[in-house]
């Protein structure tokens, strides 16, 4: 017997009854985004490793610890599984001058990769989904993002101020946080017997990234570090209070979180995450912010970008842990077939029903035929199916199938096979109770 081969630790593989859940999440993905006007891109999953080192900086957990980058064998290039999709899209906007035209907004759902600790809700083929509204400066368009994740907790049933919580902050300009950073460089030195390792490591290359420690012995440190707040001119906090504004009046409750700063080094102006605490340490489910500086830094004419990012993965986990169940997706109807049924009509009829919209499994024969009736009414009912379409020779030579509900005790009906399109809506009326 041949070894069995089993998937990479942390790539996982996706089956039903499963898979629908995930079908049913992305389903609800693609009709807000229809709703609010993005258009789905779709980008390569290997990217040049300089892409990243470029976008996310150098000096960045994913960067120096979880990215697979590998040599490509045939011609040396340097080469990444993404980590990410921000930057693929950026890079994909300036390659193809995709903003000559004016601002897109852009949604993607895909695989991403990082080589870290499998845990639960975090893996190191995740999937993604993603929102980018790119050449649009204004605040509005922050504020419609945050808008539109509120929205989709709505969809799926998730509760905003309960169930997850929205954190805000500005980054302001550039010119603020490097004032900013020089105050909190001093602070840190003033404090180096307090840090630890990472943290001395990033003192003067990323000293932002140290408010986002996790180590219970930095919090006093970090607590009373100077808060980038402070160091904002009038335009960033203009910027900031307009996106609050529109938040305050649509009724979505914030907090303003000073030691909110994001994982990559491209965010400026507000940066925004929705958490929660019914998953234990992964409480971030969703996170974005305003990345004025990218579109450029990767090649491209200066244009003003924003967006989120959300994983598939935690987000299922909160929605199971909500106890949140998505629509069912059995069948309509399951086609038992008795022996002596002539076939050909049998499946014509069947996909004249599919047709109409009609979702019908076939239980198929096997080398001595089809399954006893018992069998396949085992089956039928196991399947979910409202109905049993039950095909028998005598029936069927006098133009008939039987109609078995299977699920509310009613009675059985016999229906045309000549015209199906009359009843066909009637296998289909349970989807709107």
């Amino acid at each position: 017997m041949a070894e069995q081969r089993k998937a990479i630790k942390g790539m996982n593989d996706i089956l039903p009854p499963e898979s629908a859940r995930w079908e049913w999440l992305e389903d609800t993905v693609r009709r807000l985004m229809r709703r609010y006007g993005y258009q789905n891109v779709r980008t390569p999953i290997v990217e040049p490793t300089a892409l990243f080192v470029r976008g996310l900086g150098e000096v960045t957990d994913i960067v120096e610890k979880e990215m697979y980058s590998f040599e490509d064998s045939l011609n040396g290039d340097k080469l990444t599984l993404r980590p990410e999709g921000t930057a693929g899209v950026v890079r994909a906007i300036n390659e193809h001058t995709f903003l000559y035209e004016g601002g897109k907004r852009l949604y993607y759902i895909g695989p991403m990769f990082r080589h870290e600790r499998p845990q639960k809700g975090r893996y190191r083929q995740f999937h993604q989904v993603g929102a980018e509204a790119m050449g649009f400066s204004g605040p509005d368009v922050d504020a419609e993002l945050i808008l539109m994740i509120a929205a989709l907790w709505r969809d799926l049933g998730i509760q905003i101020g309960t169930d997850v919580r929205l954190q805000l902050n500005s980054l302001g300009q550039p010119a603020e946080r490097q004032a900013h950073r020089q105050a909190l460089i001093t602070h840190l030195e003033a404090h180096q017997d307090l840090l630890d390792e990472d943290a001395r490591r990033r003192l003067h290359t990323n000293p932002l990234r140290i408010l986002d420690t996790k180590n219970p012995a930095m919090q006093s440190v970090v607590e009373s570090a100077p808060k980038l707040i402070d160091f904002l001119g009038e335009e960033s906090l203009a910027h900031f209070n307009a996106v609050k504004a529109v938040l305050d009046v649509a009724g979505i409750p914030y907090e303003v979180n000073t030691r909110l700063v994001r994982g990559m080094d491209y965010y400026n102006l507000t940066v925004f995450e929705w958490v929660t605490e019914r998953l234990g340490s992964q409480g971030t489910v969703c996170g974005g912010g305003r990345y004025d500086g990218l579109i450029e830094q990767l090649g491209g004419k200066p244009a003003p970008a924003v967006g989120w990012g959300l994983g598939m993965e935690r987000l299922l986990l909160l929605v199971q842990e909500l106890g949140i169940e998505p629509p069912s997706s059995a069948p309509d109807a399951f086609a038992v077939v008795m022996a002596g049924t002539p076939l050909p009509l049998v499946l014509t009829t069947i996909d004249r029903l599919r047709a109409k919209g009609v979702n019908i499994v076939l239980n198929p024969a096997g080398k001595d035929g089809p399954a006893s009736p018992k069998s396949q009414f085992k089956k039928a009912d196991a399947s979910g199916a409202q109905y049993a379409l039950v095909f028998g020779p005598d029936e069927v030579a006098s133009g008939l199938v039987a109609v078995k509900p299977l699920r509310d005790g009613s009675q059985q009906v016999s229906q045309s096979i000549s015209d199906v399109e009359s009843w066909a809506d009637s296998l289909m009326a349970h989807r709107r109770s």
